[in-house]
């Protein structure tokens, strides 16, 4: 019996030892595009807008591409610690809207979609230029 007990212990702390396999991202693509919406701390109802006809646009074209983690949408505050990074990252002086592709765990290129600026009045424009900017970076994907 005692033998039985060293053997289980044995076993118990090898298998501690070895690092765990997060399987959540086993099926997770080489390749992706990641959307990212960053706001401060203070956002006003331009703002909110702003993050909101992003997330419709791409909610609404992108479904397939959503639910394959082909393209990842992620809201980020960089007044939070640990996201100061990204303001000098992507250089960002204002709430904005950049695509990112990444192949295999390293940014490829990026781009600020600075004018949902000049569409966050007409949902149409902005919903259009914002689609068409990731269906062409989803092509290289």
């Amino acid at each position: 019996m005692r033998n039985v007990a060293t053997l289980f212990l044995i076993i118990t702390l090898a298998l501690s030892a070895v690092p765990a396999i997060d399987m959540a991202y086993a099926d997770e693509p080489a390749t992706k595009v990641i959307a990212y919406y960053f706001h401060g701390n203070f956002r006003c109802p331009t703002c909110h807008k702003l993050e909101q006809y992003s997330k419709e646009a791409i909610e609404a074209n992108f479904k397939d591409d959503l639910a394959s983690g082909k393209l990842v949408f992620k809201v980020v505050n960089t007044d939070e610690k640990g996201n100061e990074h990204f303001v000098n990252d992507y250089q960002l002086y204002t709430k904005s809207l950049v695509i990112s592709l990444v192949k295999n765990g390293k940014e490829i290129k990026s781009k600020n979609l600075s004018k949902i600026w000049d569409y966050v009045n007409d949902k149409q424009k902005f919903y259009n230029y914002v689609t068409d900017e990731i269906k062409n970076l989803l092509k290289e994907a």
